[in-house]
């Protein structure tokens, strides 16, 4: 009951505003260290217990951390009356039939907005508009396709009254869903997921396609050695959730990532011959305005030591790298491992301003078995925190790379000192060890 106290304080503290992002942070510590020190004798069936009471907190408040999911329930609304959310704005008054009062406070069906079409320079536009709870109501969607029929499906079952209610229960559920997967292969490792508090509070409460994302590509890791197939779709679907999952296809070269590519590019078609090139949204404008083009508010290691005109290009030749590796080593190390350093090392590097993607990263981190790398999303939140001061946030992340490292290290050593070599798993989910024992470092079952 420790974890869903943890969650519970953790969706309090950010409701009130209580040094929420360090009550996540030592939260999510004292999580680690519960499933460290008891975590060798849990079962499936209660890891997937306690990680279900620990989504209960989130669900009963309104999202707090941002309000991106009432975009979801507007783009999944605006699909079901026959229209594209990539050619329409919220506030355009075409669709003010759509409006309803919990997404539109302030702005009635009656009432007009003066928006009836794109507006040419949408990155110029306020994030907020105090008539509605859309953020960039001025601008289309930035979400891709798969993430957009997730939304549909949802606004399909939930009324109109409930708002995101619907959303936050799908989502609530989805990690559930993750934790059981992950618990079938590891229940110790899959509670750093499924009693996790950042997962308590970006799932069921905030409700982030996120945790879509995270569902897709640890499925498609379960699943890569027996169907690879099945995999490298399961890797195309979760690219169009969120683009980040695709940064994994230099670990799938031996799974069919040309299938994953496929998929991505085949779920855009629809959306293409239905509106061309406002397929695109929001993506370029917001590419430009999060510091993406030029490094102005990225990569907040390297601006440490560099300018942002060289902060790019370093971003750059490191990832160039990191894919390099990836591919090199994904010919000898499981693909969990593979997949968990190379999307945890990319979220470094580019340290986007938004914690929650790092979501598919602690379910990764679960899956691999290397719960250091979880240091990663939880210096996002205190990054997040210090939005403005450039600085801590880069020293702030740095710390995660240092402890990541650190913990690369003595892993190391331990396994130089035991003397132990076997070869990898060819799968990524062998036969699950219950033990968990520092000498069993490496055993294969």
């Amino acid at each position: 009951m420790v974890a869903v106290g943890v969650g519970v304080v953790a969706v309090w503290a950010a409701e009130r505003q209580w040094w929420p992002n360090v009550v996540l942070a030592v939260g999510s510590g004292l999580v680690g260290l519960l499933v460290w020190r008891f975590g060798r004798g849990l079962t499936v069936g209660a890891v997937v217990v306690v990680a279900g009471l620990c989504q209960v907190p989130g669900v009963l408040h309104a999202p707090i951390t941002s309000t991106d999911a009432y975009r979801y329930v507007w783009d999944g609304r605006v699909q079901l009356s026959g229209h594209s959310p990539y050619g329409y704005v919220p506030l355009d008054d075409r669709l003010a039939h759509l409006r309803d009062p919990v997404l539109f406070p302030g702005l009635s069906p009656d009432q007009r907005s003066g928006v009836t079409s794109i507006p040419k320079d949408p990155a110029s536009l306020p994030v907020d508009d105090a008539r509605t709870r859309i953020n960039r109501p001025g601008v289309p969607t930035i979400y891709p396709p798969v993430a957009e029929a997730y939304f549909t499906l949802v606004a399909l079952l939930t009324p109109w009254s409930v708002g995101t209610s619907g959303l936050q229960l799908a989502a609530a559920l989805l990690a559930i869903a993750l934790t059981w997967l992950l618990a079938v292969q590891n229940p110790r490792w899959a509670a750093l997921w499924g009693w996790s508090p950042i997962v308590a509070l970006e799932a069921s409460n905030a409700a982030h396609v996120d945790v879509l994302a995270a569902l897709l590509v640890t499925a498609a890791v379960v699943t890569a050695a027996r169907r690879p197939r099945l995999a490298a779709i399961l890797l195309g679907a979760a690219g169009s959730v969120k683009l980040l999952p695709l940064l994994l296809l230099p670990a799938f070269r031996r799974r069919k990532p040309h299938v994953a590519l496929g998929t991505f590019v085949a779920s855009y078609v629809p959306h293409v011959l239905a509106v061309g090139i406002l397929v695109l949204g929001f993506l370029p404008g917001y590419l430009h305005q999060e510091g993406f083009e030029d490094g102005s508010s990225r990569s907040a290691i390297l601006a440490l030591l560099l300018p942002p005109e060289a902060r790019q290009v370093a971003a750059a030749a490191l990832a160039l790298g990191l894919a390099v590796l990836a591919f090199r080593r994904a010919r000898r190390d499981p693909l969990a491992l593979t997949c968990c350093w190379l999307y945890g090392a990319a979220l470094l590097v580019a340290t986007p301003t938004y914690p929650w993607y790092g979501l598919p990263l602690i379910a990764l981190a679960a899956l691999a078995g290397r719960p250091e790398w979880i240091a990663v999303p939880v210096a996002s939140y205190l990054a997040y925190g210090s939005f403005g001061h450039d600085t801590r946030q880069g020293l702030i992340q740095l710390a995660a790379a240092v402890i990541v490292v650190i913990a690369l290290t003595l892993r190391g050593r331990v396994a130089a000192e035991s003397g132990l070599t076997a070869a990898p798993l060819a799968a990524n989910t062998g036969g699950r060890d219950e033990t968990h024992r520092p000498r069993d470092f490496g055993r294969l079952r």
